[in-house]
């Protein structure tokens, strides 16, 4: 298992780099902000980072995840994935009930990685992103997955 740990300021070198290679529409403000924090930032990698997710804390135990992002040379080996099973476990275990996302309508591998890890779609959002619509999707962090 790889290491995850919350993440500094001493990381946005490489976060960076991983969010504008990773992502369509990156949101540097967001994650020098995230670095920070709040929201909370959590990176992944057991050396150089090769991931991070950003975590928004929301009313009614909602988390949202504005960002989730692995470095394109490293993605398919599983990162995403033990991040978000990661994610998952560690906020079901502060109480919260639901865990949120934002992907482009259009991008469909995103929409099959969020399927395969059980995420529903909640709402289409028109004109979301620059670049198109996006899907709002949803997944119950409740063991019984209500």
């Amino acid at each position: 298992m790889t290491e995850i740990r919350e993440g500094r300021p001493d990381d946005l070198p490489r976060l960076r780099a991983i969010q504008s290679a990773a992502l369509a529409e990156p949101w540097p403000e967001l994650l020098e902000t995230a670095a920070r924090g709040p929201p909370a930032l959590y990176v992944l990698g057991s050396g150089q980072p090769v991931g991070y997710a950003i975590v928004v804390a929301e009313t009614d135990g909602v988390a949202y995840v504005p960002e989730l992002a692995v470095d394109p040379d490293e993605q398919g080996q599983g990162y995403g994935s033990e991040l978000l099973v990661w994610l998952r476990e560690r906020l079901a275990a502060e109480g919260y009930a639901e865990l949120r996302l934002t992907v482009q309508a259009a991008d469909e591998r995103a929409r099959r990685f969020y399927d395969r890890h059980g995420f529903a779609t909640y709402e289409r959002l028109d004109g979301h992103f620059e670049s198109g619509d996006g899907l709002l999707l949803r997944q119950s962090l409740d063991e019984n997955g209500v």
